[in-house]
């Protein structure tokens, strides 16, 4: 049976329609930025840039270049740290997210 929509058409759908998905798929890339999973982490926070915000308005929100983006986004991607952190930090904030570090015991 053939498939009629690519897994990332699936996602990126499905990011637009479900919030409560978006956010899952945003802990979910920041889990994987700390477990060391970086081009996972790194094509899966582009996912959610196509699906909710744009690479124009990413841009416009940190004050990184566009084309800078795509490349920081790729999966063989390397941004710094601190262009890293205003990524995710833009995009929580897109996405109504609050984040707050708990130790564990």
């Amino acid at each position: 049976m053939a498939l009629t929509r690519s897994y990332k058409e699936t996602v990126v759908v499905r990011i637009q329609r479900d919030r409560k998905f978006a956010r899952l798929m945003y802990a979910g890339a920041i889990e994987m930025l700390l477990e060391g999973e970086t081009a996972e982490a790194l094509s899966r926070l582009r996912d959610l840039v196509h699906a909710q915000i744009t690479f124009k308005e990413l841009a416009r929100q940190t004050g990184l270049g566009e084309k800078s983006l795509h490349r920081m986004l790729n999966r063989n991607g390397n941004p710094t740290a601190r262009n890293l952190s205003r990524i995710v930090k833009s995009m929580a904030e897109d996405l109504g997210i609050r984040v707050q570090v708990t130790l564990a015991r």
